[in-house]
């Protein structure tokens, strides 16, 4: 099985589930950890361009130097393979393996000036997903987690829907505000060969949120009452136990979610047009996108979709050209042309990124290593700017040349593009006030 040079497993990233559905019970809900925050939801503010946000996460590390900042006029060992290509954005050029992506960039913004100190895959990971540098003092929840408690979701579907666990479970996590605003995590794969008639019992499923074959909703009231009677006896002997609040708040949500069938709904691909699906491909990667699409009209807040095997310190090239760009042009292109023409791409932000660059120079393998201190990242959407390229790099593509910023930056203008104040303050559950993202500033040139 192929790992990245940290051990993870590159099949982490893209969830195809064998083992079949999982059901909610009793002892897996006393896993969990932690209580929900009783801190009131900030109103959001009135000014707020989306309401929803996309995350398409490249994870290992992409060579964007290669894909979104290509250095033509470098030395031969640093500008690499590929040429440039121009878009539809005025001025703003990538690369010749993004043909379709050049179709829609007047569409997107492209961040080319974006920097970190932080080449391990694992805290680089955290950074980037929860913009805030990582520290041993406080686990920071990410943006995802953030959001569904701030943006409260439509009753009946999940707020927070990950098609992968990053980095073993170590990032795209609740932290501090607790298991009641973890993701939930979707397992198995759409059938790629089925048609608008072909059953759907081994489409995809959201982990602990769907009920096993043969089980009734009646069942789940039984066992639901049986649970409030442990609720109960916790009470009387302690009642305020943490354990007891994080079950209730976790475990009534997930009700209100088996209840209703717009999640369901949701992850029946098979009722979109066969030529859609085509568009997005029939790969996981593709219809994890496509079921995202479908998830944020159902209501759900925020989701991330997720393609791994980016950790090329072996030819990087060859993996760009035949598997993963090809891969990135047709999902994220069709996906920011789809919500467009649905009329969703003003309120839903689509941000596609990894946890860091790769080195200018290639090595001795025809391949990049890693390197944090220049990269860029693609985000549309949202009240963003449109066919606009943001920052430069130096001549080599080392660092920064002109409008630096950093992923507390970018998580910042996110939220501001939310509604939400960056810099307001959550408790975490020893009382202590945290700034959502302590260092971030927002970026007013990247607003449109």
């Amino acid at each position: 099985m192929a790992r990245d040079c940290e051990g993870f497993s590159r099949r982490d990233f893209i969830k195809v589930g064998s083992a079949g559905l999982l059901g909610m019970t009793l002892p897996q809900l006393l896993q969990l950890e932690s209580k929900a925050s009783a801190q009131p939801a900030q109103a959001r503010r009135a000014n707020s361009r989306a309401q929803n946000v996309i995350m398409v996460w490249l994870a290992g590390g992409p060579a964007t130097i290669d894909m979104w900042d290509l250095r033509p006029n470098a030395p031969e060992n640093i500008r690499g393979e590929f040429r440039e290509i121009n878009t539809s954005a005025d001025g703003v050029r990538i690369s010749e393996h993004l043909p379709l992506m050049a179709r829609v960039m007047n569409r997107a913004t492209v961040v080319r000036s974006l920097a970190h100190t932080i080449p391990s895959h694992g805290p680089a990971t955290v950074f980037m997903t929860t913009g805030n540098r990582p520290t041993p003092a406080l686990n920071y929840p990410a943006m995802g987690s953030l959001v569904t408690r701030l943006m409260p979701a439509a009753t009946g579907v999940p707020p927070y829907v990950s098609f992968t666990e990053l980095r073993n479970g170590t990032a795209g996590q609740a932290g501090y505000l607790g298991t009641a605003y973890n993701p939930f995590i979707v397992e198995g794969a759409p059938n790629a060969l089925a048609g608008r008639g072909a059953p759907t019992a081994a489409a995809l499923r959201v982990r602990g949120i769907t009920l096993p074959t043969g089980f009734t909703l009646e069942q789940l009231e039984n066992r639901d009452r049986l649970l409030r009677n442990f609720d109960q006896t916790f009470e009387n002997v302690d009642r305020n136990a943490d354990l007891v609040g994080g079950l209730d708040a976790f475990h009534q949500q997930a009700l209100e979610i088996l209840r209703s069938d717009k999640t369901r709904n949701a992850f029946n691909l098979q009722a979109e047009p066969d030529m859609l699906r085509q568009r997005y491909g029939m790969t996981p990667f593709g219809q994890g996108a496509l079921a995202a699409r479908r998830l944020i009209e159902a209501g759900v807040r925020f989701t991330t979709v997720s393609i791994g095997g980016w950790d090329t310190h072996g030819q990087n090239f060859n993996a760009l050209r035949a598997r993963l760009l090809p891969q990135l042009d047709t999902v994220l292109s069709t996906l920011i042309d789809d919500l467009d023409s649905r009329g969703m791409l003003e309120n839903t932000i689509v941000y596609c990124a990894g946890e860091f660059n790769r080195t200018p120079r290639i090595n001795n393998n025809a391949g990049r290593d890693h390197w944090a201190r220049s990269m860029a990242v693609v985000i549309a959407g949202g009240g963003f700017k449109r066919g606009y390229a943001h920052g430069t790099t130096d001549v080599n593509g080392m660092a920064p040349a002109t409008e630096p910023c950093t992923p507390d930056d970018m998580c910042s203008t996110i939220f501001n593009q939310l509604g939400i104040d960056p810099h307001q303050e959550l408790n975490t559950p020893t009382g202590r006030p945290v700034q959502l993202f302590r260092e971030g500033r927002i970026i007013p040139r990247l607003i449109g």
